[in-house]
């Protein structure tokens, strides 16, 4: 007797497909049957998902599981399409059946796997079900394209809209928290974990039902051009129609801008102001969202010439090994200086790349040179500290303890650490500097939270010199 399965699958979830899928297993139910010397183990099926990729197709994975314990030992499919449109599943799955002993039949396409032609026939059947699976991602794709154009919204509803049948619609009790969101930060300049913080203690919920606000979700508000009118998509791109991932779209693809698109929730002015506060407070080097919150020097490098924060970049050294070398953010995107067409200087000229090993070794030595008790002063800049990482209410903070005291002992343990064992070099930026500022001539001023003073270094490729105070 030969134990026999089937597998079918249906790539949509509409009615007429649903219909399908049903007479799919039915109809290899019936065809069993038919054949006295076969049994049936089982139909795996699968529905409303993709061929291109088996990675969530759950029937399909669990019947190459029980493949793999000799639960069966005959699959029968409709056809190459069905099994899969991706033409190196099919080859890899086809291969890995015939060596466990298990033959294919596709009955409609008319081929077994255990034939000698059968792996000639079914690449040319495979590449022909892939490049049908890319011309429908490619209509697709035109086709949400023209339909964005036309204003037609894609996505889910967020706080202060409901996308109803593709136009976003005003939800009135959400866009009055969005109002008030926008003029605490913009207008009495409060921090995004303090706005959190009331929100949570009004007993405002989030949009997902949620009453846990975080300083995340506040900055993802604030950053939300749809709260203006206007509408942005293509912000995520899926450039693979094999694998179906989202990513960010970093200019791979143009995006769809519709200004006055709809009905908006607050006044451009008010945009204006809130978007201008959120660049003082990065280049204040203030705790935000995102990443100043990755790396203790986020915010804490200036540009001495534009003012600009630096930013990182990822290097490699020669054994392998990772390290993020600083640079303004003004220079990296228009380049050194150049002239306008007026004939004015613009651009800026701060070549200057700061390591992280570079910035810690500089403010270790400023720290070294402090003619005070350390105990004192880790104890009084730890208290400093937790009074505004409690003010703050950062979420990273989370576990540490709710009450000054606490979190106090908890900072002066760490920094004791840090400046006596030299670990945690990333927690004691954060919590020390204040800012340090790079200059064109290579001098570096280092300045750190609560005391006057400036520490000047000069700096070349290898090791920092400090010569004035």
């Amino acid at each position: 007797m030969i134990r026999v399965a089937g597998y079918c699958r249906v790539s949509t979830e509409k009615e007429d497909q649903i219909h399908s899928f049903e007479a799919q297993q039915r109809y290899f139910e019936e065809y069993i049957s038919r054949r006295p010397e076969w049994h049936l183990y089982q139909i795996y099926a699968d529905e409303g998902i993709t061929g291109t990729s088996t990675k969530k197709r759950r029937q399909f994975n669990c019947m190459m599981k029980d493949a793999r314990s000799g639960r069966f030992d005959l699959l029968i499919t409709k056809e190459v399409s069905r099994f899969s449109r991706n033409i190196l599943d099919t080859i890899s799955y086809t291969r890995e059946l015939k060596a466990l002993g298990i033959g294919v039949w596709f009955m409609n396409d008319g081929i077994h796997t255990m034939a000698p032609d059968s792996e000639l026939r079914l690449s040319i059947m495979g590449s022909i079900a892939q490049e049908e699976s890319r011309k429908t991602s490619d209509r697709v794709k035109w086709g949400q394209t023209r339909q964005m154009e036309r204003g037609v919204v894609f996505g889910h509803s967020l706080l202060g809209y409901d996308v109803k049948d593709g136009k976003l619609m005003v939800n009135p009790q959400g866009a009055e928290i969005v109002r008030e969101i926008f003029y605490k930060y913009g207008v009495e300049k409060k921090g995004i974990g303090t706005i959190a913080r009331e929100l949570q203690e009004a007993g405002y919920l989030t949009f997902s039902g949620n009453i846990r606000w975080s300083s995340s979700y506040i900055m993802k508000v604030l950053r939300n051009e749809k709260y203006t009118g206007d509408l942005v998509q293509k912000k995520t791109i899926t450039p693979d129609y094999l694998t179906h991932e989202k990513k960010y779209n970093h200019g791979e693809e143009k995006k769809i801008v519709i200004k006055n698109h709809h009905e908006p929730i607050i006044s451009r002015d008010l945009w204006e102001l809130v978007e201008t506060e959120i660049e003082k407070r990065n280049l204040r080097g203030s705790f935000q969202a995102g990443h100043s919150h990755r790396y203790g020097l986020s915010g804490k490098i200036q540009c001495g010439e534009c003012g600009a924060s630096f930013v990182s970049r990822k290097r490699y050294r020669k054994d392998g090994t990772a390290y993020r070398r600083w640079g303004c953010l003004t220079a990296a995107k228009e380049g050194r200086r150049h002239r306008d067409p007026q004939g004015k200087e613009a651009g800026c000229s701060v070549g200057k790349m700061v390591s992280d090993d570079l910035a810690f070794s500089m403010l270790k030595e400023v720290l070294r040179s402090l003619r005070m008790d350390e105990k004192r002063m880790i104890h009084q800049t730890a208290a400093a500290a937790a009074e505004s990482i409690l003010a703050w209410q950062d979420e990273e903070m989370d576990g540490i303890g709710g009450d000054k005291k606490s979190l106090t002992a908890v900072l002066e343990k760490n920094m004791e650490e840090m400046i006596f064992d030299g670990s945690n070099d990333e927690i004691l930026c954060r919590i020390l500097l204040n800012h340090m500022t790079v200059y064109h001539d290579g001098h570096v001023e280092i300045q750190l939270n609560h005391l006057p003073q400036i520490w000047i270094f000069t700096i070349n490729v290898d090791h920092p010199s400090r010569h004035r105070q």
